[in-house]
C-alpha cells in the first residue's frame, strides 16, 4: 500500500533542515521509498516535505515518520500521512 507523507517546516528553519540534511537523505536510502522531495515556497526555498513510501499499514508508516531525523530534530509544524493511490502512469496503477 502507498502512502503519501507531507510535512511543512516550522518558520525560519532551513538552518536546522541543511544541519539534518544528510542524516535524512541517509534514512530515506534504507527506506521502501517510491519518490520523496522538498516542498518549495514561492521563492524557490525549502519549506517542507513529500514523501512516498510502499508499507504494509499506516502504524508502520507513523513508525518511519517518528524516526527521520528531520521530526526528531523538531523541524516540521505539522506532518499529515494519506493513503496514497498511483493512477497516472498507467502501466503500474496501485488500486486503493
Amino acid at each position: 500500500m502507498l502512502f503519501a507523507i507531507y510535512a511543512l517546516d516550522k518558520e525560519d528553519s532551513i538552518q536546522l533542515r541543511m544541519d539534518t540534511r544528510e542524516s535524512h537523505l541517509s534514512y530515506l536510502a534504507n527506506s521502501p521509498l517510491v519518490f520523496a522531495g522538498p516542498l518549495l515556497d514561492d521563492q524557490g526555498n525549502m519549506c517542507g516535505s513529500l514523501i512516498v513510501l510502499e508499507m504494509e499499514d499506516i502504524s508502520q508508516v507513523k513508525n518511519f515518520t517518528d524516526n527521520d531525523p528531520y521530526v526528531i530534530a523538531g523541524l516540521f509544524k505539522k506532518v499529515e500521512i494519506r493513503r496514497f493511490v498511483k493512477a497516472f502512469p498507467p502501466d503500474t496503477i496501485n488500486e486503493p
